[in-house]
């Protein structure tokens, strides 16, 4: 199935849950684990708010130089 037939598919399952207000609060729950689940196997990356902490802790810390992308790649991987 390709990425847009996936699309449809979601939107047409979701049409006939919209319905049932059981059904809605059921398939949120759903979802809600499986974010969670792919949160704790993906560590690599970080949520908006873990971001945006950081953001604002380097505005308060030392400045640092980089002289490639990948010397920032490095540095923000190693925090």
């Amino acid at each position: 199935m390709t990425s847009m037939e996936l699309n449809q598919e979601l939107f047409r399952q979701l049409a006939i849950v919209a319905s049932d207000e059981n059904l809605m609060r059921k398939t949120i729950k759903a979802i809600k684990r499986i974010i969670e689940k792919k949160e704790e196997q993906d560590t690599t990356e970080m949520t908006r708010e873990q971001f945006m902490a950081r953001v604002e802790q380097a505005e308060r810390g030392k400045t640092l130089r980089f002289d490639s992308v990948e010397d920032i790649d490095r540095y923000v991987r190693s925090l």
